[in-house]
């Protein structure tokens, strides 16, 4: 030992250069003499007989013999959950796919129910579309029918003059000469069938006061009692007046005329509805007679 420390110390290089030297040497000498012993097997390790070596094929399969990782156990533990996962999702899916059926039924149902209520409430409103027609053409009707009402309203008193008669009285004699008979009888048949006329009856007598009045309204008797009696003109359509000496206006003139003569003055007066739905009676052309003999 003394010896190596020695040696150490003299010669540092060269003996860390012969120590890597061993240590590369005993590797080689090693594989060299394992290379150089003849290929033999153990004693204690028995090869496998063939029929073993073909039950374990059998029994672990081509995978494996080749892989031991490979065997049926070994990947049916690892692929068992993943197959229930897969069972999981398919009904997962299997049940969203009915949920997604079960909303759409709903949802086809609902756009019917919806549609078809639009439908009934389009036709509702072309049902009230018609009836605001209809009830708009009403009131126009209507319309019409207050216009013609007040038009009849308003013409219930509008006459106007047709034709009339003048039938002078010699002496104040109420008593009808043929000529007053022809005039009379001339202006009745003119009135057969029509309606909305009126007769209004003036009756003059010269004499004055009260006499002249009496006398006056003695003609105008007589003339009614003969329209009646012979026409069956009817009492109310005929309205007389008696007015004695009171002087006449005569149209065209700007003063009254005086009486002097006993006389029945006729005019034929028609309403204007009566002239819209009928024809006029026919005029009578405006006569004086001439004084009676």
């Amino acid at each position: 030992m003394k010896n190596l420390d020695k040696i150490t110390s003299k010669f540092p290089g060269q003996f860390a250069v012969v120590v890597l030297a061993s240590a590369m040497a005993v590797p080689a000498l090693a594989q060299a003499q394992s290379s150089e012993a003849p290929q033999s097997t153990p004693p204690s390790v028995q090869q496998p007989s063939p029929s073993a070596s073909t039950a374990n094929t059998d029994k672990e399969g081509f995978w494996g013999h080749m892989n031991p990782f490979a065997r049926k156990k070994w990947v049916h533990k690892r692929l068992d959950p993943i197959n229930d996962r897969l069972t999981e999702l398919d009904q997962v899916n299997a049940k969203n796919a009915s949920d997604i059926k079960d909303v759409d039924a709903r949802a086809q149902a609902g756009i019917q129910h919806a549609q078809s209520t639009a439908d009934a409430a389009n036709q509702t409103a072309q049902a009230a579309g018609t009836q605001a027609q209809a009830a708009n053409t009403t009131a126009q009707g209507a319309a019409g029918h207050v216009d013609q009402l007040n038009t009849t309203v308003n013409g219930l008193d509008q006459y106007h003059q047709i034709s009339d008669v003048s039938l002078p009285f010699r002496g104040g004699s109420p008593i009808l000469s043929k000529s007053d008979k022809d005039q009379l009888d001339t202006m009745a048949a003119s009135l057969a069938g029509h309606q909305g006329y009126i007769l209004e009856i003036e009756s003059h007598s010269p004499a004055a006061g009260a006499a002249g009045i009496a006398s006056s309204q003695r003609l105008a008797e007589s003339v009614e009692r003969y329209l009646v009696t012979e026409h069956q003109i009817p009492v109310y359509r005929m309205h007389f007046v008696a007015l004695g000496n009171a002087p006449v206006q005569t149209p065209g003139e700007d003063t009254p005329t005086r009486v002097r003569t006993s006389s029945v003055h006729i005019r034929l007066m028609e309403n204007s509805l009566a002239a819209q739905e009928a024809p006029s009676p026919h005029g009578v052309a405006s006569t004086t007679g001439a004084e009676q003999p």
